[in-house]
């Protein structure tokens, strides 16, 4: 999901990317992270957790540069069909989603995943 291209720059402590991307057609999105594991963004984790976003999927691994990445990917169900956001919660997550990371001084840019990239 995220292409880390290096983990000597973080974004915010803890945190070398952050992706906010949904499937198409773009009305529930997903929280995707790639942290430092010794070195944990708790404050966001316990953010996300407390808007309701669960983890998902977790998944360490040793960058090509050497430094230790754990992957985290978060959802959050809704009301729609298929547990989809209807329009009232899209705004209230996103804004929440916002809220959490604009917090730790990073700016989301929400996006919708191509097709061949959300089904692979």
């Amino acid at each position: 999901m995220l292409f880390l291209k290096s983990t000597t720059v973080t974004k915010a402590p803890g945190i070398y990317e952050v992706d906010i991307a949904a499937k198409p057609p773009g009305k529930t999105y997903g929280v995707y992270l790639a942290t430092d594991p010794d070195n944990p963004p708790a404050d966001v984790l316990t953010a996300l957790a407390a808007a309701g976003f669960q983890n998902t999927h977790s998944s360490g691994y040793t960058h090509k540069d050497r430094g230790k990445v754990l992957d985290l990917h978060f959802q959050k169900d809704g009301t729609d069909l298929f547990k989809g956001w209807k329009p009232e919660e899209n705004e209230a997550n996103m804004a929440q989603i916002t809220k959490i990371f604009a917090d730790v001084g990073i700016a989301i840019a929400p996006r919708v995943m191509s097709l061949a990239e959300a089904y692979a």
